[in-house]
């Protein structure tokens, strides 16, 4: 087949005719389903910021917040597949919702093109720094000596840190009573004033408050340790194995977007991502940049959808 055959084509092979040699032709728009200010919204406009220079066009972030992530998601989901509107994806909206709602508009791995695991952060079992169990393994023989007595607060009922807690629990034979907050803000200072006797908390979020001796961190939850806190076990290693509970952030785009695209983007990502530059910056947010490609991001969130959903189903865990 001749060149300017091979060329049309693949002009007409992408939607509207876009080819993928002249993309991206205009701004791209970088959906965040939060609100500004937090975690996610910190590491789009990072990621919006780096990409415009090797894509030669603004990133524009949008942030639409709303029902835990589902109201961008459902946007994003239904967006033209043209590679100009991209999301960055969490658990929220991606694995835990789909699982705890009755229905969303979206079918998490149908309606979504992978591109590229961006983070890791751990979510970590925190107590006060009075609270008398000093590590894990004598946390479950309190719990056990004390059925019903200790309680956890979260960010809200279907959160990370309830369905992280809730792991635990089936794992080890305990029972905490759940304290739900509106946010994870409100838990940590009931938590810290001692109303609470523990949490499962991302750690970005608690990392200052262990520094500064006012919370004691008795494991992480990743499957190993994290380099941003590698003086502290697992909670595998402390005598739970199997747990595994993290903040993963990674970006998406609809289904069908043209795999040239994909490819593009998730090159310029990774460049990024894998810098020493990036990850020192991205390590000062408390996250641990990754950088993979689309096809392990995608297993991942298989992976992660199917362990949250045997979590919720276990609980019982729904939300209107």
């Amino acid at each position: 087949m001749k060149p300017v055959i091979i060329a049309a084509a693949l002009a007409l092979a992408l939607p509207g005719g876009v080819s993928a040699q002249n993309y991206p032709s205009k701004p791209v728009r970088f959906v965040v389903p939060f609100a500004p200010g937090g975690s996610t919204d910190l590491l789009a406009r990072f990621l919006a910021q780096q990409l415009a220079t090797p894509l030669g066009q603004t990133v524009v972030v949008d942030n639409r917040a709303g029902a835990g992530g589902v109201v961008g998601a459902e946007m994003v989901a239904r967006a033209p597949a043209d590679g100009y509107t991209i999301m960055l994806g969490s658990a929220g909206p991606l694995t835990i919702n789909p699982n705890i709602r009755d229905k969303t508009s979206y079918d998490t791995l149908r309606d979504f093109a992978p591109i590229t695991l961006a983070t890791v952060s751990p979510f970590t079992l925190v107590v006060h720094a009075s609270f008398q169990a000093k590590n894990v393994r004598e946390l479950i023989a309190l719990a056990k000596a004390k059925p019903g007595e200790l309680n956890y607060g979260s960010a809200g009922n279907g959160s990370v840190g309830h369905l992280s807690t809730e792991q635990f629990m089936s794992l080890t034979g305990v029972r905490f009573i759940h304290v739900p907050f509106k946010g994870a803000g409100p838990a940590v200072v009931d938590l810290l004033g001692g109303r609470l006797n523990l949490m499962f908390e991302n750690l970005p979020t608690i990392i200052t408050h262990v520094r500064s001796g006012k919370l004691r961190l008795l494991g992480v939850g990743t499957k190993q340790r994290s380099a941003l806190a590698p003086d502290f076990p697992t909670i595998a290693e402390e005598g739970v194995p199997g747990y595994n509970s993290a903040t993963v952030f990674g970006v998406l785009a609809p289904a069908k977007t043209p795999h040239p695209i994909i490819t593009r983007l998730n090159a310029e990502m990774v460049k990024i991502l894998q810098s020493p530059q990036g990850k020192n910056a991205l390590a000062e947010r408390g996250l641990e940049a990754v950088g993979s490609t689309p096809q392990e991001y995608a297993s991942q969130i298989r992976d992660e959808y199917n362990s949250y959903s045997r979590i919720a189903k276990a609980a019982n865990i729904r939300v209107d």
